[in-house]
């Protein structure tokens, strides 16, 4: 018999009431997971998130009185996980996000199934980015010369374990799949993460996948 899956609370953040249903019941699809609340604006997703703190913050880019990638980083100083859904795929919009700590990125025209799974993932402490984002992250990474970057801070603290993390996280790996990899339990995955991020001060796995590709680690 399968385990009932555990309820995560959301904000929806998105200043098009008509957007922010339909994102709603897209999300009632699974009993599970709850909409606790809503904002047109960056602000008031701050203070959402503030006052109710959910476990995912939906958050759109382009708002009124705080744009969402300011509003993201706001609210993941807060300890809440951030997924951004969006129309726009530029550069400028994901680079700032996950710069912020987002910890996903998806579009607007993701599947709702897709949409319901991103939030799951975040809740979870996981990571998950559109597939049209994650080409256009390598196409630049392939065509970007390669400079020497200094290491991170904090990345000579890291233990020999919790630097194989960091690479399955560079990787794209799921928790699921380092504690395959590495031969744990998917528990002591996530203290592992958690500690990789708290070494490096990154706000989310995603900023710490970044970090490893820019220590050439991956």
């Amino acid at each position: 018999m399968r385990e009932p899956q555990p309820i995560v609370r959301v904000v929806v953040a998105d200043d098009h009431a008509a957007v922010r249903a339909g994102i709603a019941a897209v999300l009632a699809a699974d009993p599970s997971i709850v909409v606790v609340g809503e904002a047109a604006d960056g602000r008031a997703a701050v203070q959402q998130a503030t006052a109710l703190r959910p476990d995912v913050v939906l958050m759109d880019v382009r708002m009124p009185r705080l744009d969402g990638i300011a509003a993201t980083a706001e609210v993941v100083a807060l300890g809440v996980a951030v997924l951004v859904l969006t129309t726009y795929d530029v550069d400028e919009h994901v680079d700032g996000a996950l710069a912020a700590g987002a910890s996903g990125y998806l579009l607007k025209t993701a599947e709702p199934d897709a949409i319901i799974a991103g939030v799951r993932r975040v809740a979870a402490g996981e990571g998950v980015l559109a597939p049209e984002v994650t080409m256009r992250v390598l196409e630049r990474m392939r065509s970007t010369p390669q400079e020497a970057v200094a290491p991170p801070a904090g990345i000579d603290e890291l233990t020999a374990r919790e630097r194989e993390v960091l690479v399955g996280l560079g990787e794209g790996l799921s928790n699921a799949q380092l504690a395959d990899r590495l031969g744990i339990s998917e528990p002591t995955v996530k203290t592992h993460v958690s500690r990789v991020l708290a070494k490096l001060g990154a706000p989310s796995r995603m900023r710490a996948a970044v970090l490893a590709r820019d220590a050439g680690l991956v």
